[in-house]
């Protein structure tokens, strides 16, 4: 809960610099065409000679500055209302998919070199020395590794069922997450549709008022539905990759996590007979 709060107060801050912004621009963009009025007016009657690096550097400029603006004027004329629940799902669907990939990269381990290492703590020092390393390593593996070891003296049947058991947990732990990433993939596009449907409902009220059909009377409501259109799809897109990563990512980790439970089992089961006999 406190983790979302965050995001909304985030979110709260970044819409207000957004409006912000867009009022000091306009201010500026108004004193800007003044002094372009007049810079017109000088040149007309003193020519001047430009150096063509000068001029690339000022295009390059003035189309980095007209991107940024392009896209600012863009959310507003999509509505601040649906562009703003879109943003928004796009910041928490992103928060939560970040923190998937970082929990999954630092949950990773070189499971090999894992399993060797326990097999010689176990050959040397024991099940203490096994559990030793397991305790030490991070990742799932090495989790159920060390439920498994600390039941050893209750017998294999119980230490397959711990590993069984704790295996489940680890993969819910995993999967934490991934539904409300679904979610936000979901609601993008939903929201954008909803923001298509009310921008055709606007133009065709404009026809209905106006009695004709021109193209300056739906050019408005159109813009507002292709807009929230492409926003929405354009989140549930690069939400969607990243589900897709995280998904691939934990199904590689599931399939370590089963072999090195088999391979558990082996080793307590050799552990067993060599120190019987």
């Amino acid at each position: 809960m406190k983790k979302l709060l965050a995001v909304l107060t985030i979110f709260s801050v970044l819409m207000l610099g957004i409006n912000l912004s867009y009022a000091q621009n306009s201010k500026a963009d108004t004193a800007k065409a003044k002094s372009d009025t007049t810079k017109v007016d000088t040149a007309a009657t003193t020519p001047t000679v430009h150096n063509k690096e000068d001029l690339k550097e000022q295009k390059a400029a003035k189309k980095e500055i007209g991107i940024h603006q392009q896209l600012r004027q863009k959310f507003i004329e999509g509505g601040p209302g649906f562009m703003a629940t879109i943003l928004l799902s796009f910041i928490l669907g992103l928060a939560i998919a970040l923190e998937r990939v970082l929990y999954l990269t630092f949950s990773s381990i070189n499971t090999k070199k894992f399993i060797e290492k326990v097999q010689q703590a176990l050959d040397e020092g024991g099940i203490e020395a096994a559990k030793e390393v397991a305790r030490s390593t991070r990742g799932p593996v090495a989790s159920i590794y060390y439920q498994g070891l600390s039941r050893y003296n209750q017998g294999l049947d119980v230490v397959e069922k711990a590993v069984m058991t704790y295996g489940s947990v680890q993969t819910g732990l995993l999967e934490r997450g991934l539904t409300w990433i679904a979610l936000f993939i979901a609601i993008a596009p939903m929201l954008g549709f909803l923001g298509t449907v009310i921008g055709m409902i606007e133009a065709f009220d404009a026809i209905e008022k106006a009695g004709d059909i021109s193209a300056s009377l739906v050019a408005h409501g159109i813009k507002v539905a292709l807009i929230t259109t492409v926003s929405g799809l354009i989140v549930a897109i690069t939400l969607q990759i990243f589900f897709n990563y995280i998904s691939a990512k934990i199904d590689s980790m599931v399939t370590e996590m089963e072999d090195a439970s088999v391979t558990l089992i082996d080793m307590l089961v050799e552990y067993q007979e060599k120190h019987s006999n």
